[in-house]
């Protein structure tokens, strides 16, 4: 999951209650001013007499030419490492991340927080904001907190649709009120993932709950930040989760609790590019899969031939984490 530092230096108040209210993960501070964030929220300080204590635990590094990938690595196997430089193509960060490095990149605009997000999404993934200005705080952190890799949707045929018994179903319930086209990847196999849609449609027997997805049964997977899976059953009030739209973009949403209760089950059978593909969900009007321009459908009326939103992946998964091994789910 991305993160994002501000540094506040020298002291600003108000600049620290906007990193505050953004959700930052982390402030630096000068020296002797983490009791006086720490008053205002509970959040890691960067700073002498903080959370994180520079020289010990965090070092920052000026890169000066290409060269320094060794000496960088070597440093970020000891502590934390801030990387200052005005060229972010000087250096091969993605290389220094797969090699084990801990890397934060020192960005002074939105525009540059973008860069080190962006085209360098697969290196970076955490940034000290170092402005004085609250609107590009509030920006970056309005725009890039929580923002996560897209992923690429694809659409499956919709071949069977069964009811199974009872079981245990899982509802998510979220601190973020969802929209249209809004959802959680949920299923069988985690090669393969169907949009749940988030409730957000109004029906005669319930109200909308835009923080809820009724998303499938105990066993499930899920995709969460970090590129990992999890079991639906493992989540719990505080965890971070993948909410994506129909478009394929992801924010990281917070877990405010799990209901987990017996209902009546509905085994849902797909085809995506000659493979089967299944999720189990619960056998009722309001839960929702999502179709190509974001309408949820009513998994009660889905039929052979409709096409629903799926991400699918050729590798398999040990322990949520990606591995290039031959897996057969079933």
């Amino acid at each position: 999951m991305k993160k994002i530092w501000v540094k506040v230096d020298p002291w600003d108040k108000e600049l620290v209650t906007t990193a505050l209210e953004g959700g930052a993960d982390g402030i630096m501070v000068p020296s002797g001013y983490s009791s006086h964030v720490k008053e205002l929220g509970k959040i890691k300080t960067i700073c002498e007499d903080g959370d994180i204590v520079p020289g010990r635990d965090i070092e920052t590094f000026q890169i000066t030419h290409g060269d320094q990938e060794e000496m960088i690595l070597k440093l970020s196997k000891e502590k934390m490492v801030v990387l200052e430089c005005t060229d972010w193509t000087i250096i091969p960060l993605e290389n220094l991340i797969a090699k084990g490095a801990d890397v934060i990149a020192s960005v002074k605009s939105y525009e540059d927080a973008e860069v080190a997000f962006g085209i360098l999404e697969k290196g970076v993934k955490q940034i000290l904001l170092d402005t004085d200005d609250l609107m590009v705080v509030k920006k970056v952190l309005a725009r890039l907190r929580g923002s996560e890799e897209k992923e690429a949707l694809s659409l499956a045929v919709i071949t069977e649709v069964l009811p199974v018994g009872m079981g245990d179903r899982v509802c998510v319930d979220t601190c973020t009120s969802m929209e249209k086209g809004q959802g959680m990847l949920v299923g069988n196999s985690s090669g393969t993932l169907f949009l749940v849609h988030a409730e957000t449609v109004s029906n005669p027997y319930v109200a909308p709950r835009p923080f809820r997805i009724n998303a499938g049964a105990v066993h499930a997977y899920t995709r969460v930040p970090g590129g990992t899976t999890r079991y639906l059953s493992e989540l719990q009030a505080g965890d971070p989760i993948l909410i994506h739209d129909y478009h394929g973009n992801a924010t990281v949403g917070i877990v405010g609790r799990l209901k987990i209760e017996k209902r009546p089950m509905m085994l849902i059978k797909a085809e995506i590019d000659g493979k089967e593909v299944t999720t189990i969900v619960q056998n009722a009007e309001t839960i929702r899969l999502t179709s190509a321009d974001g309408e949820p459908l009513s998994v009660v009326t889905l039929k052979k031939g409709d096409k629903v939103l799926v991400s699918t992946e050729s590798c398999g998964r040990h322990f949520g984490q990606k591995i290039e091994e031959s897996i057969t789910e079933k």
